[in-house]
């Protein structure tokens, strides 16, 4: 039997027709996605050849860069206008409908999609009318991400010149694109560029202040220090962290942090001068003389110092009990029974001692001078 299929402008049709009500749009698209699963209808989807130019459209030239060959993809790619993008945010609309009763028929729920909603995911485990909706919708959302990611190009220049890879920003930018599409609503009346961007700036914004930095500072005192910045521009960079504070609002001692966070990071091996032929940081750093340039000594402690000072806060027995079970300073470890036969004790009471003993060494200062050793 051969299967029905809806074409996407006879759709669109009938979608810009119930959108003259809006009230009665998301009624009317459910009912008719129980019935297109009940009769088995696919929805054809537009190829992605219709929304793109021929590469021989462009300008010719050798491509330079990664980022020069992005930008001339998504230059192949045509932009929707105000009704295109109305239509095709209503077919989005409608074919989560399409999913959601596919997901019912079968007992599931969007949970049992997770980690599916990615380009290639395959279908295991669905049935065949669950993958089917689930295709079609994702092939959608990404004609809304593809046909606006000239968006990204155009905002990450405000961003661009803070510290980061301008492809790290695209990046971020085109997945937001995909949150955004999620929650755009063509009943306001909006073009999805007004939207979007404004998905993106929260992206570029969350992953400056995420990744910006080789030391990540908490994003209140990032905020802050963009303040002291402003602040030292306008009153020159000697002014005094009290200054700074009358001028900014800010309590005195979170300029005092911000200004001890305004710290730069430098390569131990990027070279001082021009040319990669100069030495480095590292080779200025560097201890003179033949050898290993490793000595102990440059280490904060040493393993047996800081166990030393851990059994040290222990009571006389409890470090004794320790040093004759492990063997600290002494010949051999001995068992419980051993120790409880030299201290006149029952085992259980030296097996009390231990864990207690233990416990009391599980201190963050031990730790942190343990770690390095494991």
């Amino acid at each position: 039997m051969k299967k029905a299929i809806a074409q996407p402008q006879n759709v669109d049709a009938k979608l810009a027709q119930w959108a003259e009500q809006p009230e009665m749009f998301e009624a009317r698209a459910k009912r008719l996605a129980r019935r297109w699963n009940r009769e088995g209808i696919e929805l054809a989807l537009d190829s992605p050849d219709s929304w793109r130019k021929l590469q021989e459209e462009l300008p010719g030239g050798r491509v330079q860069s990664i980022e020069e060959q992005l930008r001339r993809e998504i230059d192949c790619i045509l932009p929707m206008d105000r009704e295109d993008e109305a239509a095709l945010a209503r077919r989005i609309e409608f074919s989560r409908a399409l999913l959601a009763d596919a997901l019912k028929a079968e007992g599931l729920t969007e949970k049992d999609l997770e980690g599916k909603n990615q380009e290639g995911s395959p279908c295991e485990r669905l049935s065949g009318m669950v993958c089917l909706r689930w295709m079609e919708l994702q092939a959608q959302r990404r004609e809304m991400v593809e046909r606006n990611l000239y968006l990204a190009l155009i905002n990450v220049e405000r961003y661009a010149h803070l510290g980061v890879q301008r492809l790290d920003l695209i990046q971020e930018g085109s997945a937001a694109l995909f949150r955004a599409v999620d929650g755009f609503d063509w009943r306001r009346g909006l073009l999805f560029r007004t939207y979007a961007v404004h998905w993106l700036f929260q992206a570029f914004r969350s992953f400056l202040y995420n990744y910006s930095q080789a030391v990540r500072v908490p994003v209140y005192m990032q905020k802050a220090l963009k303040h002291v910045r402003e602040a030292l521009g306008r009153l020159g960079h000697d002014a005094s962290p009290e200054r700074i504070a009358e001028e900014t609002g800010l309590p005195l001692h979170q300029v005092d942090a911000a200004l001890e966070a305004n710290r730069s990071t430098l390569s131990l091996d990027a070279p001082m001068g021009g040319s990669d032929a100069e030495g480095g940081l590292a080779d200025l750093l560097g201890a003179e003389g033949d050898g290993d340039p490793y000595d102990v000594a440059m280490e904060d402690g040493s393993l047996e110092e800081s166990v030393r000072d851990a059994l040290d806060e222990l009571s006389d027995r409890e470090r004794y009990v320790l040093e004759m079970r492990f063997g600290v300073e002494r010949e051999k470890a001995h068992t419980l029974a051993e120790v409880a036969e030299e201290m006149g004790v029952s085992l259980e009471r030296v097996r009390q001692i231990q864990v207690r003993a233990l416990g009391k060494m599980k201190t963050h200062k031990l730790r942190t001078a343990v770690d390095p050793f494991l």
